[in-house]
């Protein structure tokens, strides 16, 4: 997705610097543990977006919201499952 386009939608705008400051912190995290502990907390903000009340099938705002929080919640979990094997 382009740097220009911006999901519509407030729910999105709200957490997003949270998200980002997340993944910021976990691409800068040396080690495992640290990074599954930050992992965790991505996973909690992501799970604001995929709990939506406002989610809507048709929007192509909440459909691409949806794709988005999907690919960082397994993204989070397979850092989770790296701890295990640490």
């Amino acid at each position: 997705m382009e740097e220009d386009r911006t999901i519509n939608c407030t729910t999105f705008q709200k957490q997003e610097p949270a998200i980002k400051e997340i993944t910021d912190k976990i691409n800068m995290a040396q080690k495992v543990m640290e990074k599954a502990e930050l992992a965790e907390e991505l996973q909690k903000e992501v799970d604001v977006l995929l709990s939506c009340p406002y989610y809507d099938k048709a929007s192509i705002n909440c459909k691409n919201c949806h794709f988005i929080a999907n690919l960082r919640k397994k993204t989070a979990s397979l850092i989770i499952k790296a701890k295990k094997l640490a």
